[in-house]
């Protein structure tokens, strides 16, 4: 099965999220500044939100370059993916409303939790289908980076019940590791062109 139309999908979907999110900054009815302060940390929960669609997408493109068909199995898992993923502007949006209160903080770091095992089982069933020896196996090797985020979060979620704002600073950790693309499935791509036998 070719994959361009999973890719033309899921590419509409998280366009469609981050239209939703945006959409949630409902513009101010006055003309002070002083009417922005209130929407400060809406503006940071969509700040954070942004950068981790803009994640999973761009490492979603990789990750998908990497194979060259898919099944019907892989579709679900897909699917299963953009199921977390459409959550985002929910939780999002509660969170900032309610100026990261703890069960907000707390869903919000649930919901990224499932968006990391949901790809991270996207990515072993590709692999499972290609072998560990494809381009995307090779590349991936133990998944050492997805193990650690789903550690950081489940300590984030349990430390919101601690103070909100530790959950939400290791959110932005994961983050961090994340917001450089993995470059490990770029790389192996470029050699397996570059070493491709010629007629």
């Amino acid at each position: 099965m070719h994959k361009g139309r999973l890719e033309a999908f899921s590419d509409g979907v998280i366009a469609i999220i981050i239209t939703i999110m945006v959409l949630e900054m409902k513009v101010p009815h006055s003309a002070d500044l002083a009417a922005l302060k209130p929407m400060v940390p809406i503006f940071i929960s969509y700040v954070l939100s942004f950068v981790y669609v803009g994640i999973y997408w761009n490492n979603h493109h990789h990750m998908m370059s990497a194979v060259k068909s898919v099944n019907g199995k892989i579709l679900w898992m897909n699917l299963h993916l953009l199921f977390w993923l459409s959550l985002i502007p929910f939780v999002t949006s509660w969170m900032g409303e309610n100026h990261f209160a703890q069960w907000p903080v707390t869903l919000y770091g649930f919901v990224l939790l499932m968006n990391a095992i949901s790809y991270s089982i996207l990515s072993s069933t590709l692999i499972r289908i290609h072998g560990k020896d494809s381009p995307l196996g090779e590349a991936v090797g133990d998944g050492k980076k997805g193990k650690i985020s789903v550690a950081i979060y489940l300590s984030a979620i349990l430390l919101t019940f601690v103070h909100p704002l530790i959950g939400f600073a290791l959110y932005s950790v994961v983050a961090i590791i994340w917001f450089i693309p993995d470059k490990r499935i770029e790389k192996k791509l470029e050699h397996e062109v570059f070493h491709e036998p010629r007629n």
